[in-house]
């Protein structure tokens, strides 16, 4: 549905994107993410015709963006970071008018413009004039418009900013389930949005693609180890030398609490052998030890310890 090819592009004597290379495939959810002037906007610009590219080159939904701008326009929605909008428009109007843009008939327009304003949260607000709404529902009239010709392809740059709380969580749910009939590229600097909505994440720094694949496999391929907590209470020392004798444990760390002869309780961070599920013998540890236990649990690693690293090891590399 999407591929790009070594796209590169150069700015004056910066190299901005630099021979970036993926695939999307029809009706995947791919979180697009990056650092601040990671080059990852300018690779969308490129994508949605906006920019050009310097050399390599890009296809949507089977079009080439470099000979046929024009089809992957009609094949894609875009919704910018900074939603252009005409601001003395009301919201139907502006719909319509690009409809009418769009060469869209007057009965695919009625369908679509009600379709859009149901499912963009826009009825409320549909006769008002764009320039009195809030930043939050000129968000939302700009998703509108870009799913308004019902394309193969959504490109959406941060697509929850100026959403309040309850917003936020629609529009992930929304996203949701426009995946499969779209193919959706999402742009944004939330990690937990895209482990709630996306299939795949595409990390970009430096100008360069330095990961991508699945949440599960991008945790995975840095061989970063989930950490078990234990919140007990006993002498402090003791505790590290009967948990560091575990089988399957490789270090122990206390993370708070004093050094636990006072009968408060200390918590301790586990790092165990991959694969190794460590608790069942730390619990029995505690107890043969007449040591309180008041809690043990596994901690996930999650998807920005991830981003952390791999976007670190990119800016020391450079």
């Amino acid at each position: 549905m999407i591929s790009v090819r070594e796209l590169t592009k150069v700015f004056g004597q910066t190299l901005a994107v630099d021979h970036v290379s993926f695939k999307v495939h029809q009706g995947q959810i791919v979180g697009f993410l990056g650092p601040n002037g990671a080059g990852k906007s300018t690779t969308l610009k490129m994508l949605t015709c906006y920019l050009p590219p310097t050399s390599g080159g890009a296809s949507v939904n089977g079009f080439d963006i470099f000979h046929q701008s024009q089809q992957v326009r009609q094949n894609l929605g875009y919704l910018p970071e900074n939603v252009p909008l005409y601001g003395e428009m009301r919201v139907s109007s502006y719909l319509d008018f690009r409809g009418r843009l769009r060469e869209m008939d007057k009965d695919q327009r009625r369908q679509r413009i009600n379709y859009v304003l149901d499912r963009c949260w826009l009825r409320p607000v549909q006769d008002k004039v764009i320039g009195h709404l809030s930043k939050g529902y000129r968000q939302r009239v700009g998703l509108a418009d870009a799913l308004l010709h019902d394309p193969p392809v959504l490109i959406l740059d941060e697509p929850t900013i100026g959403l309040d709380p309850a917003q936020i969580r629609e529009m992930r749910k929304l996203i949701k389930e426009l995946g499969g009939h779209h193919t959706v590229i999402l742009s944004t600097h939330i990690l937990p949005e895209v482990e709630a909505t996306c299939d795949r994440a595409i990390v970009i720094a430096g100008g360069r693609i330095v990961a991508q694949g699945s949440p599960d496999e991008l945790r995975a391929s840095r061989r970063l180890t989930a950490r078990v907590l234990v919140e007990c209470r006993g002498p402090r020392d003791q505790i590290v030398e009967a948990l560091s004798r575990v089988a399957g444990v490789n270090q122990v760390e206390i993370l708070d609490g004093g050094a636990g002869g006072d009968g408060t309780f200390i918590t301790a961070a586990l790092r165990s052998r991959e694969g190794s599920d460590v608790r069942e013998e730390v619990a029995r540890t505690l107890m043969q030890r007449g040591w309180a236990l008041r809690e043990i649990r596994l901690e996930h690693v999650t998807l920005e310890e991830f981003f952390v690293e791999v976007t670190a090891e990119q800016a020391v590399g450079r």
